[in-house]
């Protein structure tokens, strides 16, 4: 693997020499590595079997939140061009330095990210989440733009794989077709990072928080909120925070787990029917 990452960073243009290439573990998807050379300090993931655009994708949702100006992100320093025999990108390699207030400036810089506006949902261009493409293009209606590019479209790749039994597929179209019943349609569209868990951030220098691995899209800034409750590891401090910027809606608590079933079928289709029952619950929930 050394002789990989000095390729790349060759390219990249950095040939001093190597010093150190170390593991850096939590992805799913991709091997990662801490490097650092003569020259530089560097975080560099590595797949040699995502899509060709993936990490390209992620570069440009990191941009799209550095534009954005709420939240701090790596600088992107390389990825792999067109027709590369694997895939990766080359970032500035951010220390870990937690802080006590890390989470609760994390959950502020966050309300502030959605306050960046557009007249539309959705995105220009389709990117990813995880490893699984992510359909965007433009709508006017937040209902439809959820049913189209976000459920439909995973409910699609379940049944591709075997993971939407008949059960299961029926209460989805059932819910599908009665999405105005519980999802609004007069949330401003927001810059949403679109794939906010707990393995999605981290604490940098002096405590400041990053974000990375994006799935960026514009939606209703709750369906994020409702995907950090999911899976848990944001504090208190964190929602109280984001609540003192932006305080919840009256509907959230409705609309939560229908926002969570996104990103429950996403796990669903990367990992197998573990979640399964927990799709199932939600579906219940909503049409019995």
């Amino acid at each position: 693997m050394r002789h990989t990452v000095k390729a790349i960073l060759h390219e990249m243009g950095d040939s001093s020499s190597l010093i150190e290439v170390q593991p850096v573990h939590g992805g799913d998807i991709s091997q990662a590595f801490e490097v650092r050379t003569e020259q530089d300090h560097y975080f560099v993931k590595i797949n040699r079997n995502a899509a060709p655009d993936i990490f390209q994708k992620e570069a440009d949702g990191l941009q799209q939140l550095r534009q954005a100006g709420a939240l701090s992100v790596p600088q992107v320093y390389h990825v792999s061009p067109a027709g590369a025999d694997h895939g990766y990108i080359v970032m500035e390699w951010v220390p870990r330095e937690p802080a006590s207030d890390s989470e609760a400036r994390l959950g502020r810089g966050l309300a502030q990210l959605h306050q960046y506006t557009h007249t539309h949902y959705g995105l220009a261009e389709d990117n990813y989440i995880g490893k699984l493409p992510q359909p965007n293009g433009w709508q006017t209606s937040w209902p439809r733009f959820l049913r189209e590019k976000r459920l439909g479209y995973q409910a699609k790749l379940a049944e591709e794989k075997g993971r939407l039994p008949a059960p299961r597929k029926a209460r989805l179209e059932k819910l599908l077709d009665r999405l105005e019943q519980w999802v609004p349609d007069h949330q401003q569209p927001v810059m949403l990072h679109g794939d906010l868990w707990s393995g999605n951030w981290l604490a940098g220098p002096n405590g400041e928080p990053y974000l990375i691995d994006p799935a960026v899209f514009y939606g209703d800034r709750e369906f994020e909120l409702a995907f950090t409750e999911l899976f848990g590891g944001f504090s208190p401090r964190f929602y109280a925070a984001y609540r003192d910027v932006q305080p919840l809606s009256d509907y959230y608590e409705d609309v939560r787990p229908l926002y969570q079933l996104y990103y429950l079928l996403v796990h669903l289709n990367l990992f197998g029917e573990s979640y399964g029952p927990a799709v199932d619950r939600i579906l219940r929930h909503y049409v019995g």
